[in-house]
């Protein structure tokens, strides 16, 4: 039988228990009640964790749909650019008569399929005779060519007979595949009209679209944004005018000082001029490197009168056109043009190439709006 003092330190023991906390009862019991402070950094946690799960996933899905993406992008960027003409056109009137929305995307339209159908029928087939000549007389005019290289000094060193052998070489393997690859230039004329498409329903409803894409930014932050990107869009349409300017310039005048100097397949050459002069620098030095090789088939006199051409359209365009044709475009940097075309090229062709300066442009204008930290002085 337990003493009495033995009951009172018994229930000495269940009194301290009973009044302790629980942590003092069980070591292993779990933690109490978070704080609110902790409950938020919890929650902060869980939310960012959530938010790169879902960047990651958007991003697969993106990179699986990026041809779908691409279209899209280009359809929006041609649409930004042809909704200020649209809105002239509905701007003017004539005898009390004025466009709706829907009657000038159609006069648009109209004229710019109209232009197409005019260089389909008048331009393209001069141009695609000479190019047939030029592929069919090629490979017969190389050993004449070859024989003119041999009188120049050091041609032995050189190698110029294992230099046209390749060039033969070449010249076959892009004829098949140019062949190859005609189903190939259909989906891409499938996707064309795709992007054509979409780029008038951007045209029609586009407000409402940029409106929506505006609500997704906070109320102080929306008209920065607005006033910024209606920026960049003015900046790329006038480079877009530009620099399609340009292009017609030298293309034109290089065919008719081809044609003067009675070079061989001028239409073709001076069609590539002028559409090669879309890449700064790099582009107009390989036609021209190609021009004068054609020239030099006949004559070191064209040839010399090629360059000689060149040259002076270059301080031309340098001194006169650019400064008054782009002076209120986008100054892009000429390495800025050449890695956005490598890049635009590599991700997605020919179409990657055509959008990617106007991107450029527009990334260029975003940077120098939020990023680029001004030097007061």
């Amino acid at each position: 039988m337990p003493t009495e003092h033995t009951n009172r330190i018994l229930l000495a023991k269940e009194t301290a228990l009973a009044t302790s906390p629980p942590d003092s009862i069980n070591p292993a019991s779990p933690n109490p009640d978070p704080t609110p402070a902790e409950a938020a950094s919890r929650r902060a946690v869980r939310g960012h964790i959530l938010f790169c799960f879902g960047v990651a996933l958007l991003l697969l899905l993106a990179w699986s749909l990026r041809k779908e993406i691409l279209i899209i992008y280009v359809a929006a960027l041609f649409a930004a650019v042809l909704i200020p003409v649209v809105n002239r056109i509905t701007d003017w009137e004539f005898r009390s008569f004025r466009a709706s929305r829907p009657v000038a995307i159609i006069l648009l339209i109209a004229a710019v399929a109209g232009v197409l159908a005019l260089f389909a029928t008048a331009g393209m087939p001069p141009v695609l005779r000479d190019l047939r000549q030029f592929s069919n007389d090629l490979p017969q005019r190389i050993p004449i060519a070859v024989a003119r290289l041999k009188h120049l000094p050091l041609a032995d060193r050189i190698g110029v007979d294992t230099l046209a052998e390749r060039a033969e070489t070449a010249l076959t393997a892009s004829a098949s595949y140019l062949v190859s690859a005609l189903p190939e230039w259909l989906s891409h004329l499938f996707d064309i009209l795709t992007a054509a498409f979409l780029c008038v329903y951007f045209m029609l409803e586009g407000g409402h679209a940029y409106d929506f894409f505006l609500s997704l930014f906070p109320l102080p932050q929306r008209a920065r944004l607005d006033l910024t990107l209606h920026h960049a869009n003015l900046k790329i349409s006038k480079w877009l005018v530009g620099q399609g300017l340009l292009m017609l310039i030298l293309g034109v005048s290089s065919t008719i000082v081809f044609g003067l100097l009675h070079v061989r397949y001028f239409l073709l050459l001076g069609f590539l001029m002028g559409l090669f002069n879309i890449i700064p620098i790099a582009g107009g030095i390989f036609i021209i490197i190609i021009s004068a090789g054609v020239a030099a088939l006949d004559s070191w006199a064209k040839m010399a009168g090629v360059l000689i051409f060149y040259i002076v359209y270059v301080n031309i365009e340098n001194a006169y056109l650019i400064p008054r044709i782009m002076r209120s475009s986008v100054n892009l940097m000429g390495l800025t043009v050449l890695v956005a075309l490598l890049l635009g090229t590599s991700l997605a062709g020919i179409v990657g190439a055509l959008v990617a300066v106007p991107t450029a442009a527009l990334i260029a204008v975003v940077l120098n709006e939020y990023a680029v930290q001004q030097d007061k002085r």
